[in-house]
């Protein structure tokens, strides 16, 4: 009883309380939770493409209704002579190329966005390979002038602890601080890879013999789950991505410990 009348306080002192999706759900059709500015930006522009494509869709259900229903043959017995209307075909050109000036707008500012590195605090290294991905923080060394290193594998389904995810867990997760620029380099070993993080908002190529840069600015703390996006062999859905985003003391502590292995 104790215990439930603890729960009722504290919802009555904290009537509004987040709860973020940060991983797949059953039956998903929307975004996960954006946790970047990047991704917010991603979710805004959807739901702002997806207003035109309504209002363009209706109308033009709308219209073929219609013309289909008053210009059915034994409605209009006599053919109409007319074959051109110049007024109702600059209507048609001109109104779509307004509709797509408009929406450039917002699309070519969040993908100049995206592809825009702001001085990083924090440089990260992915590797990708079959079919496991590594992690190397190169602006940290220890005394030996060694810098942390270290491989990322899935967990196996009979090691799973309560409340991980299957295949969806991994062994050594990527650890980053929240509110710090930070610039992610990924290429690949082997093969393609991709490496993907639905809710950071980043989707980038892991192409061997190339290395592609992504910028992350994460918002909030909480443990982001990716997968692989680039078919790179029969196990392909065996290699996901765990970002844990911590505060940075937390991140510190964790660099510390890494450095002292």
């Amino acid at each position: 009883m104790n215990n439930i009348f603890g729960v009722i306080l504290i919802i009555i002192l904290n009537p509004v309380i987040f709860v973020y999706a940060d991983i797949a759900e059953n039956w998903q059709l929307g975004f996960q939770d954006p946790a970047t500015p990047i991704m917010e930006g991603i979710v805004n522009l959807h739901h702002d493409l997806m207003f035109f494509l309504c209002i363009i869709s209706i109308f033009v259900s709308w219209m073929l209704g219609r013309t289909l229903w008053h210009f059915e043959r034994k409605q209009n017995l006599t053919p109409s002579s007319t074959t051109h209307g110049t007024l109702i075909e600059i209507i048609w050109t001109v109104t779509p190329a307004i509709i797509l000036l408009i929406i450039a707008v917002p699309s070519f500012s969040l993908l100049y966005a995206m592809d825009e590195i702001i001085s990083p605090a924090i440089t990260i290294k992915t590797l990708g390979h079959q079919w496991y991905w590594s992690y190397e923080y190169s602006d940290y060394a220890n005394e030996d002038g060694e810098v942390i290193n270290f491989d990322s594998y899935m967990v196996p389904e009979e090691d799973l602890e309560k409340g991980q995810l299957r295949l969806l867990e991994v062994d050594n997760r990527m650890v980053v601080p929240i509110n710090t620029h930070i610039r992610i380099i990924v290429t690949g070993a082997d093969v393609l890879h991709s490496w993907a993080v639905p809710s950071l908002g980043v989707k980038c190529d892991a192409i061997p013999g190339r290395l592609n840069q992504a910028s992350l600015f994460i918002k909030r703390e909480g443990i982001y789950y990716g997968q692989c996006s680039e078919i790179c062999g029969i196990n392909h859905g065996f290699m996901p991505i765990v970002v844990e985003a911590v505060a940075l003391p937390n991140y510190i502590n964790w660099i510390s410990n890494k450095l002292s292995e």
